[in-house]
């Protein structure tokens, strides 16, 4: 099958973009170098095409209840403009996706929502909303839109700033998690104070055929998925079928670190078995840490004690362009989880060790 395509695929093949297969899509992974963007986002302002990622929209008089027992966090406090990180369980309480929930704009006085599933994962769970919406008899009008919208990410100090000086309706009154339209070089896009970088700035949704103009008008630095992900890592942020996978490295939102997402006071999939995790506790939980010894820690590598024994795998890993020093991500024991406790990481071959750090390894904004 032929890899999905940004609208922006020939604008960055003439920047001199190297490009990745990630969820299906053909993406940017690099325009200049890892260590420049990553710089950019972290000392400036530098945008990111994320149009890979899924776009569900839902509408109609039963909405909110589609919503509300499908996502994990209480999608009823929504006011319009108002968003929301979630997870997305199954039955027994595993995490199949985490998605950001928009509260648009009431359409025809329904309670309307756009949410955005990670790339490659839009089509099932476009079949899963309708699915359910079936079996409990919901009335509500859930579409696919991923062909439709484009996504940029303008993130950095001087973020809302940039935004703010090209959208001719003011923006930087919204607080995190808030969202409206704005119309930014002559389209209207949903622009929202939200990302994935740990600072500062805006996640704009636009239609997919107004993709090149509106890029054109930021003029920053363009970032790929690779800074993408030292990014997120530094902010200690979960990425799907890496962190989590209900298929390969099945966790809980309690496990991956994310419980502040659970809405046990609602009804939702997987609710009744989260409870009964909540109140037992956990037997591993998703740690940070940072690598004493020289080295890189990378997904799928071995966690020992200092007795060298096998207790739990990498998840991520990177070698910091901030704090230049080797961090990374995986589950442990919880009673290995303390921040300051001594591990090691076999990298090639060879113990490393390291010490276990409280996340986010960086300050972010909140």
């Amino acid at each position: 099958m032929p890899l999905q395509t940004s609208p922006l695929r020939g604008i960055h093949d003439e920047r001199g973009a190297k490009f990745t297969e990630f969820g299906g899509w053909d993406m940017p992974v690099e325009f200049d170098s890892i260590q420049i963007e990553h710089g950019a986002v972290r000392e400036d302002v530098g945008i990111f095409d994320v149009s890979h990622m899924g776009q569900i929209h839902v509408t109609g008089p039963d909405a909110t209840e589609l919503m509300q027992r499908l996502t994990s966090n209480d999608v009823s406090r929504l006011e319009v403009g108002d968003s929301q990180y979630a997870a997305i369980t199954d039955e027994d309480g595993i995490i199949l996706d985490d998605t950001v929930v928009y509260r648009l704009p009431d359409e025809d006085d329904q309670s309307t929502f756009l949410f955005v599933p990670n790339a490659g994962t839009d089509e099932a769970t476009h079949e899963r909303w309708i699915s359910y919406r079936n079996e409990w008899d919901l009335d509500a009008t859930v579409d696919n839109r991923t062909d439709e919208y484009a996504m940029f990410a303008v993130q950095g100090p001087h973020a809302v700033d940039l935004v703010e000086s090209i959208a001719d309706e003011s923006v930087d009154d919204l607080e995190r998690f808030e969202a409206r339209y704005a119309t930014i070089d002559g389209v209207e896009c949903w622009t929202a104070r939200t990302g994935y970088t740990g600072e500062d700035g805006f996640e704009l949704i636009l239609p997919w055929e107004t993709a090149e103009e509106t890029w054109a008008a930021f003029d920053c630095q363009p970032c790929g998925l690779g800074a993408r992900d030292t990014l997120r890592i530094e902010a200690g942020l979960l990425l799907a079928g890496q962190d989590f996978d209900p298929e390969t490295d099945p966790r809980t939102p309690y496990e991956a670190g994310i419980g502040f997402v659970v809405a046990l006071d609602t009804e939702f999939v997987g609710r009744d078995a989260l409870a009964a995790v909540e109140e037992t506790g956990v037997e591993e939980q998703l740690v940070g840490f940072q690598l004493i010894d020289r080295g890189v820690p990378r997904h799928g590598y071995d966690i020992t004690t200092t007795e060298n024994r096998v207790i739990g795998t990498v998840t991520s890993g990177t070698m910091s362009p901030t704090l230049e020093k080797p961090i990374g991500l995986g589950y442990v024991p919880v009673e290995s989880a303390e921040p300051g406790t001594t591990l090691q990481v076999i990298v090639r071959g060879q113990f490393k060790k390291a010490r276990v750090e409280t996340t986010p390894f960086i300050d972010i904004v909140q």
